[in-house]
């Protein structure tokens, strides 16, 4: 595949002099991928410059640059006053197919859930469907993982593209602070988006709260074009402004939960292992039996629902397809059980806010006790770590507090400002053996929930990833204990 360069500029962009008739034949952002004949954008970087890897990018065979003024280098150079923004415009370009019907959602926790929701929701009305997020590309047929929430602007470009030929119609995909801010998904052609909720994470990323919350609703006043749908989820303390957000971009708002106007919740039954949920729809009752237990999955699904009826199902169709949703890995992803019927749940949350919903999700569910095994990871968020350990010291009954990818940090350090919020539990470093000890602690009646790696096949420790599939870890132990016993 090769594009001239001047068919690849957008607007406000020329080709250098002398450049005007050259050939590319692939973008990158990595020196080390270039390929003859590619495009190299040399990106300012939080870490790192790509401009420090002009002369390595050269030497693979890169035929241009793109970076900001004033960059010199012994190809032509490609200048932008804003290059992470020109390479989304430029990679939309090289990979121009794009399904129909995009869907995007933003928030601090929810989005792997919506976005699978959706899908599977698209999938029962007979719609040919992806999701693209953390969990990788997903499909009826499986999922590939990619490694990102939103991935690079060349990825994401290339999995637009390679989805449309394939005959995918609809996707619905996670929209991350990083990826919005970083104008990665610049130049998706977006139809619906949408609003879970917002919390602290990722300020390790941005300077301050207020940034976190301006990169998010780049969704909206960017992306999303005027006369679009979003869709916002109105029991988060950030909703108000994010409707205003919306409003002023000219977006049609549709909104839903406790305090939604267009769909309303009335009432969350928690059975063993589903949710009876009456709610309203534009004025109707309706109920239906959710699969799926905890609040927080409610909303996810009537979001979904929601986004849903925005693209154009009928919404007889969609909240029928909520009562035969699939739960999302790890997102309250049973493991197993002990002999005794203790359930053994895994799930992703790795914020303060994220726990508080697991712990309230799994308790109307659990007779017994609610015991948490969990950690927080290093090289992030500092301050989320004592919060973190006050959830968890209020809202479980017994504590084992935990590694989870330490990276390059002291995981003592990380342990200790858990601990200091949580002084009653018990501190076991090896992530294994935390585990083997929370399943040895449940009775009959208790619930264990396993938190912070959810999907995750692997912990991060300086620089190494060691495979750690908790999933397979937790289906051992189980099997160890049946044969001990």
């Amino acid at each position: 595949m090769s594009r001239p360069l001047c068919d690849l500029l957008p607007e406000g962009l020329r080709a250098p002099q002398g450049a005007e008739g050259l050939i590319v034949g692939g973008l990158a952002l990595d020196s080390r991928k270039v390929k003859p004949g590619d495009l190299f954008a040399a990106l300012p970087g939080v870490r790192v410059d790509g401009r420090a890897f002009i002369a390595a990018a050269v030497e693979k065979g890169a035929a241009c640059v793109l970076a900001p003024r004033g960059t010199t280098a012994p190809v032509p150079v490609i200048e932008a006053d804003d290059p992470s923004s020109a390479l989304a415009a430029i990679a939309a370009r090289f990979y121009p197919r794009q399904p129909g019907h995009i869907a995007a959602v933003t928030g601090t926790n929810g989005k792997s859930s919506t976005v699978e929701f959706l899908r599977q929701i698209w999938a029962s009305a007979g719609i040919s469907a992806a999701a693209l997020g953390t969990l990788g590309v997903t499909r009826a047929a499986g999922r590939t993982e990619v490694g990102y929430t939103t991935p690079d602007a060349i990825a994401l470009h290339a999995a637009l593209d390679a989805l449309a030929g394939e005959g995918v119609t609809h996707l619905a995909m996670e929209a991350s602070s990083h990826g919005l801010k970083q104008r990665r998904m610049d130049g998706v052609h977006v139809a619906v988006s949408a609003f879970t909720n917002l919390t602290q994470d990722h300020l390790d990323y941005h300077p301050d709260f207020e940034d976190y919350f301006a990169s998010k609703m780049r969704l909206f006043s960017a992306l999303t074009p005027s006369g679009g749908r979003v869709v916002i989820n109105m029991d988060s303390d950030w909703s108000a402004r994010v409707e205003q957000t919306a409003l002023a971009a000219g977006l049609e708002v549709m909104t839903l939960g406790w305090r939604g106007r267009d769909l309303a919740v009335r009432e969350i039954t928690p059975r063993a292992a589903s949710q009876l949920v009456r709610f309203s729809w534009m004025g109707g009752e309706r109920l239906i039996d959710l699969p799926l237990i905890g609040e927080f999955q409610t909303a996810n699904a009537l979001g979904a629902a929601v986004m849903a009826i925005a693209s154009g199902v009928e919404a007889d169709a969609a909240f029928g397809a909520l009562e035969h949703l699939t739960g999302v890995a790890g997102r309250l992803q049973q493991a197993g059980a002990t002999r005794e019927g203790a359930p053994i749940l895994l799930d992703y949350a790795h914020t303060p806010d994220g726990l508080d919903k697991l712990l309230r999700a799994a308790r109307p569910h659990t007779r017994g006790r609610v015991i948490l095994v969990f950690g927080a990871g290093g090289d992030r968020d500092p301050t989320k770590r004592a919060r973190m350990g006050a959830v968890a010291a209020r809202l479980a009954d017994a504590c084992i507090v935990t590694d989870d990818n330490p990276r390059s940090e002291d995981p003592r350090a990380i342990r200790a400002a858990i601990l200091s919020a949580c002084p009653h539990a018990q501190e076991i470093a090896d992530r294994e053996s935390a585990i083997r000890a929370g399943i040895a602690m449940l009775e009959a009646g208790d619930t264990l929930l396993i938190a912070g790696k959810g999907h995750e096949t692997g912990q991060i420790v300086g620089d190494r990833i060691i495979p750690f599939d908790e999933l397979a870890i937790v289906t051992r132990l189980l099997q160890e204990l049946e044969t001990a016993s």
